[in-house]
């Protein structure tokens, strides 16, 4: 069969699409029946299961303070297991397969441990396997630094690999399999009444992920957008239509699309600093020296010639934040640092917020009624956030999608 002039799609298979042999098997069959279809077909595969939670358990129980190099190295393999398995059963099933480490595959990083940034995909060889009709399988969540060592790509880093290698390939399309039906208007174990939603914009998407939501890494969704490429989220399970993610979705009519929330965050604040020009600029370059991202920064009004500027952190950073705020505290002679782990955020979601000036009054009275205090407040184009006690944060989800998704569906 001549395969070059057949369109390409990218695969990718979360943990739990191959968490063991049977699902392996399962997965072998869903990818033989694409490519019966006339499809030439790049497969991208996350580690088994909660492998990637089992190492890192492993890692700490060798050592407190992990080297971010070697947990680099001992992360990378859960992907490896996986794309070797994945080839063999393919084998098994009579598709021709190869897999493939990120060297192999030719993806190069840099930055820091364990949040790689891709700089550089060569996949030549993938392509000229695809070319071949063989499957080829490819690691995801890794890379390879211009030192040869290799790199991985955060959380969710495989949503990553797999745009990024569609995007190399100019592939028709880049389907991400996992263990939901597609993209949701809120946490199914949250809300009541969750809608599956049929299409939505790259920047909607992205301020989903950003916000919160856990289907799709925000970073793999920026690279989507960057080079056009169409994400279809879909369930590795069931044969059930997704959530297609493109440049110009029609629009449902709904103006909020989503509510999402997250509780891996923290704030931070570094109290009565002095008021005085480029103390912000130091203050925030010496977290990202240090690959702390700082969001929802707030600095107070000035008061007696000091300020106090506030900011929330993912909680995996809170200690580095800390650190660099009391560091910066003794040097400026401030009044203190303060921080609070026990908070969430909460948000809803959709193009053309900014057009609608009754949304926030809406969004405020709801929690108001639902007696739910604001801490912080934020908003951009596309989403209105609050910064809500953790406690309260679930019960917060709730009454926003009730009013603004299952109410407005009337």
């Amino acid at each position: 069969m001549d395969w070059k002039g057949r369109p390409l799609t990218v695969l990718k298979f979360g943990g739990s699409s191959v968490a063991d042999p049977q699902r392996m098997k399962e997965v072998s069959c869903r990818i033989r029946g694409i490519r019966e279809e006339g499809f030439r077909v790049a497969v991208v595969v996350s580690a088994m299961g909660s492998t990637t939670d089992r190492l890192l358990a492993l890692a700490r129980d060798v050592s407190y303070y992990g080297s971010g190099r070697e947990i680099d190295q001992l992360l990378a393999t859960g992907e490896q297991q996986s794309v070797a398995l994945l080839a063999l059963a393919l084998q098994q099933e009579g598709v021709p397969s190869r897999s493939f480490t990120a060297l192999q595959a030719g993806f190069k990083a840099k930055g820091f441990p364990t949040e790689g940034r891709l700089f550089r995909v060569e996949a030549q060889a993938v392509e000229d396997a695809s070319l071949e009709g063989v499957v080829p399988v490819v690691t995801g969540f890794q890379a390879i630094t211009e030192s040869g060592d290799v790199i991985t790509l955060g959380r969710g880093g495989s949503d990553l690999s797999a745009v990024a290698l569609a995007g190399a390939l100019k592939a028709q399309s880049c389907q991400i399999l996992k263990d939901v039906t597609g993209i949701m208007s809120g946490d199914p174990k949250v809300v009541r009444s969750p809608r599956k939603l049929k299409e939505l914009s790259y920047e909607e998407c992205m301020e989903l992920s950003v916000q919160g939501a856990k289907v799709l890494q925000a970073r793999s969704v920026e690279l989507a957008a960057r080079y056009e490429v169409p994400l279809y989220v879909a369930s590795s399970f069931v044969e059930e239509e997704g959530t297609w993610v493109v440049s110009n979705p029609v629009s449902e009519g709904l103006v909020i699309k989503a509510v999402v929330h997250d509780a891996k965050v923290a704030k931070v604040a570094l109290l009565g600093v002095p008021d005085i020009p480029g103390v912000a600029a130091r203050l925030f370059s010496d977290l990202a020296e240090k690959g702390v991202g700082a969001e929802m920064i707030i600095q107070n009004g000035m008061r007696g010639g000091v300020n106090d500027i506030g900011f929330l952190v993912k909680k995996e950073n809170l200690d580095q934040a800390i650190e660099t705020c009391r560091a910066m505290n003794r040097e400026m002679g401030a009044q203190g640092v303060s921080f609070d782990t026990e908070i969430a955020r909460v948000s809803v979601v959709g193009a053309g917020i900014a057009n609608h000036p009754e949304m926030p009054a809406q969004m405020f009275q709801v929690l108001a009624e639902e007696g739910v205090n604001i801490d912080m407040i934020a908003s951009t184009s596309l989403a209105l956030t609050c910064v809500v006690a953790a406690t309260r944060a679930e019960d917060a989800v709730r009454a926003l999608h009730d009013h603004f998704i299952e109410e407005a569906a009337f």
